[in-house]
């Protein structure tokens, strides 16, 4: 006993002690509360029928606020430990409420979001966001919130602190305007899920097409598809418009391309035709049902429907259309689990354009290109067994041929 009185008789030990000790029940506090809170809360949003609770536990409200408790007890006891000098002292009090102001502005945030994601579980929230509204009180929050955490730590008044920012406020705007602007449009960019490395983005004001391989404070840095690299000013894609392709590489990537089909070689089939293209098992059970129907069609005419001007008949160009409908639909390359059409376009000078229109599975860019390129090749060369031929410019070889024949012509003529 008198060595245990020896060893503890210096002020420094019961200093040390005291220190320990209360780290052990600020320990203890914080893992009392984070335990039963959070557990308590967890069961409680289990057995109600309440959706606002569980927004709470997903966001972390009651982990962050769990946070404070152990920041109170550290400052509160912080001067009941013996021999403390006031300097250490003022720093540990010092230093806790400013990490209690903290967590309450943590809890806050995600209190927000948690009424975001309930607004937008709403009939309502999905017809309107509300996320604007709740970013730019997030920004109120966090700005409140660091005016008392400075006011805390050099000890001042946050009022009075706030009225000396606000006389600098506008020579503060002026220095660092770019670097606001950056903020606020990295904190956009983040909170919307709207830009990440790796996205293909493109900004044709800027003429930069490529992929995203740096995002910084102040500026984004992509690489075009030529090599070049371009440096964008991060506000820039809040303040212009951009194309982001990440969803296409999610879900599928566009065929738009569309054959067109020579006017004059358009024209209704002829029985031994329909015969010739009933080969075709991609059509099988078109004709059935087309000649059916117009069968039907041309018998509710009467007499009239029985001359062929007034009768509805089976082209080749409708044929074809729907030879194409069924190879799109077979083919394993197209995702018709999206949306998919063949449709006729307007005529014009260059012929009727028969266009596809849809997305490839395989959203790689040689891979779509392969696929677009294999169901055009198969149409283009089966295009002839339906009577129909593409449009085509006419070219030197075509103007010599013609030229030759109108010639020959000519000297059948004269001999």
């Amino acid at each position: 006993m008198d060595d245990l009185r020896i060893l503890l008789a210096p002020a420094w030990v019961h200093t040390v002690l005291g220190g320990v000790a209360l780290l052990a029940v600020a320990w203890l506090v914080a893992w009392l509360v984070r335990h039963v809170l959070v557990r308590v809360m967890t069961t409680v949003s289990r057995r109600t029928a309440w959706h606002w609770d569980d927004a709470l536990i997903k966001r972390g409200v009651f982990r962050r606020l769990a946070q404070v408790a152990p920041m109170l007890v550290l400052h509160r006891g912080i001067g009941w430990v013996p021999g403390v000098p006031v300097l250490v002292d003022t720093l540990v009090s010092t230093l806790t409420m400013a990490l209690v102001v903290l967590y309450v502005v943590l809890a806050l945030n995600a209190a927000l979001s948690a009424l975001e994601d309930l607004y937008q579980a709403s009939p309502r929230g999905r017809e309107r966001s509300i996320k604007g509204y709740v970013q730019l009180v997030k920004i109120f929050v966090w700005l409140i919130g660091i005016i008392v955490i400075i006011a805390v730590l050099v000890d001042r008044s946050a009022l009075s602190l706030l009225a000396g920012l606000g006389a600098v406020s506008a020579v503060l705007l002026l220095i660092f305007k770019d670097t606001i602007m950056s903020v606020v449009a990295s904190i956009q960019l983040s909170s919307n899920d709207m830009l990440k490395v790796g996205d293909w983005i493109s900004l044709p004001d800027d003429n930069v097409d490529g992929d995203v391989v740096e995002i910084a404070l102040h500026t984004i840095k992509v690489v075009n598809w030529d090599k070049t690299i371009s440096t964008v000013p991060t506000w820039h894609l809040i303040s212009k418009s951009y194309r982001n392709y990440r969803h296409m590489y999610a879900t599928g990537r566009r065929i738009r391309r569309a054959l067109n089909i020579d006017l004059t070689s358009v024209r209704f089939l002829k029985p031994e035709e329909i015969e010739h293209l009933r080969r075709f098992k991609l059509l099988d059970g078109y004709f059935e049902r087309k000649q059916e129907e117009i069968a039907q069609w041309n018998a509710a005419e009467g007499e009239p429907g029985k001359l062929p001007i007034n009768q509805r008949r089976l082209s080749n160009m409708g044929s074809f259309r729907a030879y194409m409908q069924a190879y799109v639909l077979a083919h394993p390359g197209v995702n018709t689990d999206l949306f998919w059409a063949v449709r006729q376009l307007d005529p014009g000078p260059t012929g009727i354009p028969l266009q596809i229109y849809g997305y490839t599975v395989d959203t790689g860019f040689v891979a779509h290109h392969n696929v677009q390129g294999d169901i055009f090749d198969h149409l283009i060369a089966i295009l002839p067994e339906f009577g129909l031929s593409l449009f085509q410019q006419p070219t030197g070889a075509d103007m010599r041929a013609g030229l030759r024949r109108a010639d020959a012509e000519d000297t059948a003529v004269t001999a």
